[in-house]
């Protein structure tokens, strides 16, 4: 395979290099080998992702650290955000800036001239995940600021100092990211996106009452607007454009210039309020969103949320819902132009308005799904980028898997290879997807006929991925979580405990008895995520690690978190046993002091 798999600014170790193409070899040859499920249109290697007919996927680039989102250049050359920091487990970023510019030379699909800018470790950067263009200049959020930097015909990368556009956006909380748009006018929309999960009086705890009125509202949970024209702007509440959106990391306009925005669904309806909802209600609600962006206009978080199966916005349990009966408030507030199943986590949208692709994807939304952590028991979802059609401002179709495979053998945020994360559209029309777990860039162009000439959807996998399994899943764990007999039967149990109960304890943990969500967080093989703690590292947070104070862990609940972006719930939302909960301690434990 000719990826560019090390590059000067952002070298990685051997080590982990050979990791990496250890991961993807496989899925590539499976397709390369002539798979029934493989696309025909493209003969180059694509990574493992599959396409329509008549698409071809190539890896672009590679490594590049955690990247967000990314814009292309009218010279072709691509620009990228990455993030460091909590969502990567506190990970070193490879070395040089946080901005990486791209360019494929030679014309063969691949980028070989590769440059890293802008703030680094030394200089206090963590990166970040917004990027446009305007005017001839580059704007990339920076920790809490977006800044803006002039670009020249003759450099691939700026060199001059940026100039500070906003600062004091928000950095705490669940959703500290800064995603953006400008539009031809200049004016810059910024996600801010909310603080807690449904701005309650405990965040994320079991029956924990929301507050009101949520002044939450007035710096966060919504789109503020700028002027890209101007400098050294200060957030405040005065620049709010529109309200009630949780999380809305994708914007984007369509060719009349409405913008759009998707909106991240709330999290933890069972697992908050389990004498409203049933445990499948806890991971098939609610909707994720694409909606309409209007100024002034209120998307409904936290009192509101979409049902997706009711189709209509009702009563969030915080603010007086029954459990999706009660609409109240909810009947003033905007409903989504489109939705799409629950927690598959929509990192960002880019409306088609290239050429290159047919017809029926022009003036459509591609929508990057970075995959869900909070469906277990039931299995993970998204991992993907969707193709959503439209037509004056609305829904003109169900939505297709345009691409998929990104995750691998795997759809578990620990375990998948990549997690779609940024989508940029190039001069020619090709589109772009980032992955933020591995730093690899995809492309991808159309190299059809006039034979392809309606939306189709991408062909499953040649290796399909699997995750964590529900109650009722046919498929056995050993089918489901790798080399998982294997794996606890080299555990020790802790002194006092069997190994019958760690075996217990580690079904508990994938979901498969009681109803807990532990691998949502933790990660099907526990090594931890963005939302919960590594427990395979002999690293404790809240105790010794002793099986004491992982009882009490598990018991008590982690209402306020050192290190990560989710509070825990007792038991982790679920109703366990006195004996289930000491055998999942036993099996935490025995993660925890494996070596």
């Amino acid at each position: 395979m000719k990826y560019p798999l090390v590059i000067s600014c952002r070298a990685l170790p051997a080590v982990a290099t050979l990791l990496i193409i250890a991961l993807q070899i496989p899925g590539a040859r499976a397709q390369n080998a002539g798979a029934p499920n493989a696309p025909s249109a493209c003969a180059r290697d694509s990574g493992g992702v599959t396409t329509p007919r008549g698409f071809c996927a190539t890896v672009f680039a590679d490594n590049i650290g955690h990247a967000r989102q990314l814009v292309v250049a009218p010279n072709g050359v691509v620009y990228v955000n990455t993030w460091s920091g909590r969502y990567y487990k506190n990970d070193t970023p490879p070395p040089g800036g946080f901005l990486v510019a791209l360019k494929d030379t030679k014309g063969d699909g691949h980028a070989d001239v590769i440059e890293c800018f802008g703030e680094t470790v030394a200089t206090g950067g963590h990166g970040g995940t917004g990027i446009a263009l305007y005017k001839g200049a580059l704007f990339a959020e920076i920790n809490d600021r977006i800044v803006r930097y002039p670009l020249t015909d003759s450099e691939i990368a700026p060199k001059g100092e940026p100039e500070t556009v906003v600062s004091g956006l928000p950095l705490t909380g669940d959703h500290p990211m800064h995603p953006f748009a400008i539009d031809a006018a200049g004016d810059l929309f910024v996600d801010v996106g909310s603080a807690t999960n449904a701005c309650q009086d405990k965040n994320r705890m079991p029956q924990s009452p929301g507050i009101e009125p949520c002044a939450e509202l007035e710096t966060r949970a919504g789109i503020w607007r700028y002027d890209a024209n101007k400098t050294d702007q200060r957030f405040s509440p005065a620049e709010r454009f529109a309200t009630g959106l949780r999380n809305g990391e994708g914007i984007s306009f369509d060719a009349t210039g409405r913008i759009f925005a998707t909106q991240h669904g709330r999290d933890q309806l069972y697992e908050n309020w389990p004498r409203l909802y049933k445990p499948e209600q806890g991971h098939d609600l609610p909707a994720e969103e694409l909606v309409w962006l209007e100024r002034g206009a209120d998307y409904g978080w936290p009192a509101c949320y979409f049902d997706n199966d009711q189709q209509k916005l009702v009563l969030a349990p915080e603010y007086g819902g029954d459990g999706g009966k009660k609409v109240g408030v909810c009947a003033q507030k905007q409903a989504p132009v489109a939705f799409f199943p629950a927690h598959w986590a929509p990192n960002d949208m880019k409306i088609y308005n290239g050429s290159q692709f047919p017809q029926p994807y022009r003036g459509g939304a591609f929508i990057a799904f970075h995959g869900s952590w909070n469906r277990a028991p039931a299995p993970q979802g998204g991992y993907n980028v969707v193709f959503q059609p439209l037509a004056d401002g609305k829904a003109s179709g169900p939505f297709v898997v345009f691409a998929d495979g990104f995750a691998g053998a795997f759809k578990d945020p620990s375990q998948a290879a990549h997690r779609p994360s940024g989508l940029a559209v190039g001069p020619d029309g090709a589109l772009y997807v980032s992955d933020d777990r591995r730093g690899r860039i995809w492309r991808i162009s159309f190299e059809g006929g006039p034979e392809i000439a309606g939306i189709e959807a991408a062909p499953a996998p040649a290796s399909s991925a699997r995750s964590v399994a529900g109650p009722g899943d046919a498929t056995p764990p050993e089918g489901i979580h790798p080399n998982a007999g294997a794996e606890v039967a080299a555990l020790s149990p802790p002194p006092g405990a069997t190994a019958d109960e760690v075996a217990l304890g580690e079904r508990i943990f994938k979901g498969e008895v009681g109803g807990a969500t532990c691998a949502g967080c933790h990660g099907a093989d526990g090594a931890g995520s963005s939302v919960g703690a590594d427990l395979t590292s002999g690293k404790w947070l809240w105790g010794d690690g002793s099986l004491k104070d992982i009882t009490r862990t598990i018991v008590d609940g982690v209402p306020q978190p050192k290190e990560h972006t989710s509070a825990m719930p007792p038991m982790g939302g679920a109703k366990l046993s006195e004996a289930e909960v000491n055998a999942a301690a036993a099996y935490v434990w025995a993660l925890g002091h494996r070596n």
